[in-house]
């Protein structure tokens, strides 16, 4: 009888015991829930099917939910547990102190949450945009990974992760390189000396830029500028985004040095304009 006696405050919130299960499983619940909720989102976003989805708009909206279970589950606990509901008139005496307390201490936090909001209603940016921005490090450019409640973050083309406060993301200009139209214009200045064939190396530049399978559009290869040392063609073509362009940037200069060196057509050296400007 004793040991029933027990079991039944054990299980009872009113007492120490019982209101530490119930914590334990209030606790339990709400994990659980978080992560089914997570893992749901996530499941739906990998399939093809809802490529349309706004992934960035999804995925905070989860995250706002996420810490709703959380709450949900204490106000819950808290009317359940007799101690806490004792303890109502007291908190909502002294809720303006705790609210200046909390205020001043989490500012940073709640500054970024709002911000975060900001960013999901106005969308100048979303999940997988590539974004270039002003870091402590100079301009960065990134594909935006995800935006949580506090952070945006950026993976760079090197493979490096730039974090960002949502409060200065939301403040600060940034370009979003793949809204709307994410193509771009790959421009190439080459320098030929004065003596070479004009015409020959132009007619080279426009043969590599039109082979190439990164080419969606050659522009032209005008002359644009001319001096003593000798002349800049720059070579314009239309890349799909500004990725494909930076490689095929590399790749034509790599086939300009070899070509122009196999056809004879030379580059102004150093030391000739050292000479010239002396």
């Amino acid at each position: 009888m004793e040991h029933q006696l027990m079991s039944i405050d054990f299980f009872n919130p009113a007492t120490f015991g019982g209101a530490v299960i119930f914590a334990i499983v209030f606790l339990g619940l709400a994990w659980i829930l978080s992560r089914g909720l997570r893992f749901t989102v996530e499941r739906v976003l990998s399939r093809k099917l809802h490529v349309h989805i706004d992934r960035t708009r999804v995925r905070f909206s989860a995250q706002l939910a996420q810490m709703g279970v959380y709450i949900v589950a204490f106000i819950l606990y808290a009317r359940l547990v007799p101690a806490l509901s004792n303890l109502g008139n007291a908190w909502l005496a002294s809720v303006g102190v705790i609210t200046i307390i909390a205020g001043l201490a989490a500012q940073n936090t709640l500054g970024n949450l709002i911000a975060g909001i900001s960013l999901l209603l106005y969308r100048p940016f979303e999940v997988g945009d590539r974004l270039q921005i002003s870091a402590p490090t100079g301009l960065e450019t990134g594909i935006v990974e995800s935006l949580t409640l506090g952070y945006t973050l950026l993976r760079t083309d090197d493979n490096r992760h730039v974090v960002v406060p949502n409060n200065i993301m939301a403040n600060q200009t940034s370009i979003n390189l793949t809204r709307d139209n994410p193509e771009i214009i790959c421009s190439i200045p080459v320098s030929i000396t004065l003596d070479s064939d004009l015409n020959k190396a132009r007619a080279i530049l426009l043969e590599l830029a039109k082979k190439n399978p990164k080419t969606q559009k050659v522009c032209g290869c005008p002359v644009t500028q001319l001096d003593g040392l000798g002349v800049v063609l720059t070579l314009s073509v239309w890349c799909v985004n500004s990725v494909i362009a930076a490689d095929l940037k590399c790749d034509l200069l790599e086939e300009v040095k070899k070509r122009f060196a196999s056809d004879g057509i030379k580059f102004p050296s150093i030391e000739r304009a050292v000479v010239i400007k002396s």
